[in-house]
């Protein structure tokens, strides 16, 4: 009787200690299950966008506005350089049209011209297309040097358009339709409604 007791005690006490011993084995196995995940899952740190001199996005702006305006009038960036009339353009180059429009967010043929005579030739210019051409000096195309006015009459009797005379045959003005840019009054839309050139200088 006594040695059956003894059995069972021994075979109790055996029991418990598989199971202690297995306990602990899974508590150590978790452990360094989860430090090593630890050590393998490393945060994701975002980097944030570095630009190179080359590559800024104002400066790319820039260099397209001014590859733009040395194209469309036949001009050298040391030229623009040099120009306070063309560094003007150039800064001013792609502006959207708005009318009534007096900023660089929007601006409209005529307040554009009294910007431009204002920065340029600090001359203070007041009133639209057909006001500035009341006022200006009468002259024939032939005669009219870079800075002069030309005006245009696009669909009513009346003077309703105006840009500034550069080289050659090229204006600059700010279009309805592509804002602040370098035409040709050889065009056959220009060359159509043009209707005459005046000096305010």
């Amino acid at each position: 009787m006594l040695n059956r007791k003894l059995s069972a005690i021994t075979f109790i006490a055996m029991f418990f200690r598989a199971i202690s011993g297995f306990i602990v084995f899974m508590i150590v196995f978790f452990l360094t299950f989860c430090k090593s995940k630890q050590r393998t899952t490393q945060p994701v740190v975002q980097k944030k966008p570095t630009y190179t001199q080359k590559h800024k996005p104002h400066e790319v702006k820039n260099k397209r506005k001014t590859s733009q305006f040395e194209s469309a009038l036949g001009v050298s960036s040391k030229e623009i350089k040099k120009s306070e009339l063309y560094s003007f353009i150039q800064d001013w180059y792609g502006v959207p049209y708005k009318y009534g429009g007096c900023k660089k967010s929007g601006v409209d043929c005529s307040c554009f011209i009294n910007i431009l005579y204002e920065e340029v030739y600090h001359q203070q210019l007041i009133g639209n297309a057909a006001e500035l051409y009341k006022t200006a000096e009468k002259i024939g195309l032939n005669k009219a040097k870079e800075g002069d006015l030309v005006f245009f009459k696009i669909n009513v009797p009346y003077v309703s358009h105006v840009g500034v005379l550069l080289r050659g045959d090229h204006f600059v003005h700010a279009s309805t339709s592509k804002g602040v840019i370098v035409s040709s009054l050889n065009e056959a839309y220009y060359k159509k409604y043009f209707y005459g050139a005046g000096r305010l200088r």
